[in-house]
């Protein structure tokens, strides 16, 4: 089967709405992939929960290479602290395949919003923490996690409204009918850019490039509130090595294309180093960002509720 792998098309699962920044990752990737592999790469968006039905789809599926899962921090690391039952287990039941690309968190508002800046905006969600509306992905999701660290950071208590994506989020966003959102610079910052929506800082140590007028938390007033969102692509446990040697080989030559990388930096997301995207580097990789992250989100107590 290896050395005939792929005969058919190949699906990406992506566990949140079209139009977010996972499925961006997807789609730009997966596009190359399809090119590499010689057979197209569809995304299915199978969305819920935070994104634990996608997820769990692709560990039920057959383990031959054609069902992938594509996720970040959240969907793949801080779920499996949330959620006591989603009938998996998110290291030992799925195969790594590759890192992908990184990006950091942009702070944003509406631009309905009487604020200019970052000290600003923590000032009136001070004065107004009990009705203004932060948008999210759902309970554990990257846009979650972000609105966690700025909590932490202002001592701010937020209104989470949940979504099946901040695809439709920010849509809302714009639209005026929730109030903000903390979510990465590649869904973020082509609405900052376009003047559809206000941000405020960029949750990193430099700027993003892809909104370079945006400052970022140390210069803006939050100093430290560091929160960078990681993706990467597995499969079905089970999953031969060859094929999966085979998908790894073929996301590696994705992100080494020209027009990729362009599109990836137009977006303000980083690619790995090449020494973080094999095969063995991406599985103690994903193991060990668990083994940091689930005892802090357990002994804050955060749960789906």
């Amino acid at each position: 089967m290896a050395q005939t792998f792929p005969t058919k098309p190949v699906t990406i699962v992506v566990p949140f709405a079209a139009g977010g920044p996972t499925d961006v990752v997807a789609r730009v990737i997966g596009e190359a992939m399809g090119r590499n592999l010689g057979q197209t790469v569809i995304i299915d968006n199978t969305t819920g929960a935070a994104g634990t039905i996608g997820v769990r789809k692709v560990v039920r599926a057959a383990p031959d290479g054609y069902t992938l899962s594509v996720g970040h921090l959240g969907t793949h690391v801080v779920n499996g602290a949330i959620y006591d039952k989603v009938g998996y287990n998110l290291v030992t039941d799925l195969e790594a395949i590759v890192m992908l690309p990184s990006n950091p968190m942009l702070v944003v508002s509406k631009n309905g919003l009487d604020t200019k800046d970052l000290k600003s905006f923590v000032a009136h969600v001070k004065a107004n923490q009990d009705k203004l509306s932060v948008g999210t992905a759902g309970v554990g999701s990257a846009s979650h996690i972000g609105g966690l660290a700025f909590q932490a950071a202002t001592g701010t208590k937020l209104q989470f409204i949940p979504y099946r994506g901040t695809g439709p989020a920010m849509q809302d966003l714009i639209a005026g009918q929730i109030d903000a959102m903390i979510d990465q610079t590649s869904n973020a910052g082509p609405q900052v850019k376009a003047g559809k929506i206000r941000g405020y800082a960029v949750t990193a140590k430099v700027r993003s490039p892809a909104t370079p007028d945006v400052p970022t938390v140390d210069e803006a007033g939050l100093p430290g509130m560091y929160v960078t969102i990681w993706h990467g692509l597995w499969a079905p446990k089970g999953t031969p090595a060859a094929v999966v040697a085979r998908l790894n080989a073929a996301a590696q030559a994705a992100l080494e294309d020209p027009a990729v990388k362009a599109k990836l930096a137009d977006l303000g997301l980083d690619s790995p180093a090449p020494d973080q995207r094999s095969v063995e580097a991406m599985k103690a990789f994903h193991k060990a960002e668990a083994d940091k992250w689930w005892p802090i989100i357990k002994a804050a107590g955060v749960k789906v509720e």
